[in-house]
């Protein structure tokens, strides 16, 4: 499950700032170890490593998801997706250190106890991550992570009962017509559920009047009975959502399977709309 941290008006997902941390943190180590030995510091290697593990992370999501990322080849450098394969990026970290091994580089050493303790710090984070609930303040419903005790109207005056949907499986889209990668990420909802027509789609409009949110919605082409009114942004107080968009995906036992705080691709999508199908 995505973790996020607010400052402000600002969201951002702990994954990444993880990384960040264990990258200086191994960066640090390694160039003391290497000034002790009388060395050069040698920061080449930490900003070689780090360009090398991230492009590796990327380019394994976007083979995974070939397809996806090919309808849109410019969408396979937009990374605000969150769109990474973790392993490829160790992997790369490995084959980078067992180069330096091979070449008998004069850092080989200094270089592989600052990675190790990078990806000790980073694999240790990540385990505390998932098991961290999701929003220290929801309530035991959002933490059991079952579709919560909510409902509310949808444009064509149908009410909408989040528990009556057991038994489906649900992507839950929360945004607002105000949020620039709401906007963005809404043709790529609106396609998976016309290919998915056996998955309940629903966007659920944050703090905006039934006016606003129906002229959007018209101009978007939503169906109006998948699109719910939430003018006082009740749900985002339950789930202790923090920020928009943010999409939820609920499996046919009602249970929360992913979340994803930010902007969605078709890639992103898929690879969440897979678990929840499972």
């Amino acid at each position: 499950m995505e973790s996020t941290l607010r400052l402000g008006p600002l969201v951002l997902p702990l994954a990444p700032l993880l990384l960040v941390l264990a990258w200086i943190v191994g960066s640090m180590l390694h160039e003391r170890l290497a000034r002790r030995a009388g060395q050069p510091a040698g920061a080449r290697h930490s900003w070689l490593m780090l360009a090398l593990v991230l492009v590796a992370a990327r380019l394994g999501y976007v083979l995974n998801f070939q397809s996806e990322y090919g309808a849109a080849p410019w969408s396979m450098l937009d990374i605000r997706d969150g769109g990474w394969a973790p392993w490829w990026g160790v992997s790369a970290l490995v084959a980078y250190l067992l180069f330096l091994w091979s070449a008998r580089s004069p850092w080989r050493t200094t270089v592989s106890t600052g990675a190790a303790a990078a990806l000790a710090l980073w694999l240790g984070g990540m385990l505390v991550l998932q098991a961290i609930p999701m929003g220290a303040e929801s309530t035991s419903t959002a933490q059991r992570n079952d579709l919560p005790d909510w409902q509310a109207s949808a444009l064509d005056g149908s009410v909408v009962s989040l528990p009556a949907l057991k038994g489906e499986v649900v992507v839950v889209n929360l945004w607002a017509t105000w949020c620039p990668p709401c906007r963005r990420e809404m043709p790529v909802l609106q396609q998976a559920s016309q290919q998915h027509p056996q998955v309940r789609f629903l966007w659920v409009n944050q703090g905006e009047d039934q006016g606003k949110t129906a002229r959007y919605a018209a101009q978007q082409g939503l169906p109006a009975d998948k699109v719910l009114l939430d003018t006082g942004s009740e749900l985002s107080r339950l789930l202790s959502i923090n920020g928009l968009p943010t999409t939820l995906f609920y499996n046919a036992e009602g249970t929360l399977v992913a979340r994803r705080t930010g902007e969605l691709s078709a890639a992103t999508l898929a690879e969440r709309l897979a678990l929840a199908k499972k």
